[in-house]
């Protein structure tokens, strides 16, 4: 876990050209979620602030903490001056202060599950909003899916990450949400997607997939192998479902 979650600072400017932004509609379901204005954040591993923007835009003031002070440098070339930046993963902020909003994105299944959510209700002021957003990027046609599956099979199985809970991909509420709902700190625990799609060529595919840790964590010439396999057997444009679930809780 360790080893995936730090991967990511040796290709931050891909990380920055080929992952997709996040849609303005998911930072409008936060702020309608909370009933009030929003004046600060806190951001759980920001990566290269491709969520941050988005809300420090709203006029939020956003201060953005990950881990690797790679993606953080990369993250500081793309978000408003006022931004403020802190290195550390959540095991590692203190509860020095307290926001009206915690929020991750693409980053909660990096955090260490003991600890986590009285962690996160210790940065959060009373009556404050945790949000969530993660889901898969993956090609729309199943073909598509299923071609890159079987070319990268000989040296990985998937690169999908498995919920964190063992909650089965067809029941209703999905990870975070499950474990906030059992949670005493949280409560008013809501699920809403916002849909996305996008078109990409198999050059930008192959880009996406070089941000993506189960590629990194491959030896070198083992994850260049698999990338030569994968161009070979997808078409020259490929039409991706890049769906947001989010996840929105208050604290109790």
């Amino acid at each position: 876990m360790t080893e995936r979650a730090l991967s990511f600072g040796s290709v931050a400017a891909a990380y920055e050209r080929f992952r997709p932004g996040y849609p303005a509609e998911l930072v409008e379901k936060v702020l309608d979620y909370a009933g009030a204005p929003v004046v600060d954040a806190l951001e759980i591993g920001a990566g290269t602030g491709k969520m941050t923007r988005v809300f420090a835009a709203r006029g939020i003031a956003v201060t953005a903490t990950d881990p690797d002070p790679a993606m953080l440098a990369e993250l500081r070339e793309h978000v408003p001056a006022d931004v403020v930046t802190r290195e550390g993963a959540l095991e590692d902020l203190r509860p020095d202060r307290q926001y009206g909003l915690v929020y991750s994105a693409a980053a909660l299944h990096w955090t260490e599950p003991a600890g986590r959510w009285p962690r996160i209700a210790a940065l959060l002021a009373p009556g404050g909003v945790f949000a969530s957003f993660g889901g898969p990027v993956e090609p729309a046609d199943p073909a598509v899916r299923k071609a890159i599956e079987e070319a990268q099979a000989p040296f990985l199985e998937t690169a999908q990450f498995p919920s964190p809970d063992g909650t089965p991909p067809e029941n209703e509420l999905q990870w975070p949400g499950t474990e906030l709902e059992q949670s005493e700190l949280f409560a008013d625990v809501r699920q809403v997607v916002v849909q996305q799609r996008m078109t990409l060529s198999a050059d930008e595919l192959v880009g996406l997939l070089s941000t993506v840790s189960a590629y990194l964590i491959l030896p070198t010439s083992v994850r260049e192998q698999v990338f030569r396999r994968i161009r070979r057997v997808v078409p020259d444009t490929i039409e991706l479902v890049s769906d947001h679930t989010a996840h929105l809780a208050r604290r109790c």
